[in-house]
């Protein structure tokens, strides 16, 4: 059995809401790199992007993944660009099952829309969206398991990770 689950995908996907759920399904811790992140730098996601810039963000993002897949027993949920460093797409790997939880372009904006705690998104979601998930195409598929989350309600998610964790 995996020591962890770390769940990857685009904003929107669902990674918290799900990583929640199957964490209390399990038993199990539950984390977000982005909430871990943000305690222990004192600031919050978007203030970290205007004071340090995205490419400081990534690294405080790669440590957060170092400290939290050490321990066991929990399920991690990542910032949706966190894919995007080869390093931590290794630590991911090493550290549990991944998931990747997909969804639409349209249904990612409908559940990002007015979400002010995303700074990759400032200015017209929809473009942003879409220009995003041009650039990522391919950058969520080393994960072994991938979910559609457009028409799955979040039990039925969590019942297909928790299903792969125990075969």
């Amino acid at each position: 059995m995996y020591k962890n689950v770390v769940l990857v995908g685009f904003m929107g996907t669902g990674k918290t809401t799900v990583g929640r759920e199957v964490a209390g399904q399990l038993g199990w811790a539950f984390a977000d790199t982005d909430h871990y992140v943000e305690e222990r730098a004192g600031r919050s996601i978007p203030q970290l992007f205007a004071e340090q810039g995205e490419a400081s963000f990534r690294q405080l993002e790669t440590q957060a993944l170092q400290d939290l897949l050490r321990q066991e027993g929990q399920v991690v949920s990542t910032g949706g660009g966190a894919v995007l460093r080869e390093e931590n797409r290794r630590l991911m790997l090493q550290g549990g099952l991944v998931v990747a939880l997909n969804a639409s372009e349209p249904v990612i904006v409908e559940r990002v829309r007015g979400d002010g705690n995303r700074p990759l998104l400032q200015g017209n979601v929809e473009e942003r969206v879409r220009t995003l998930m041009e650039t990522r195409r391919s950058a969520y598929g080393f994960a072994p398991l991938q979910i559609d989350t457009d028409l799955l309600d979040v039990a039925r998610i969590a019942e297909l990770i928790i299903r792969r964790l125990r075969p």
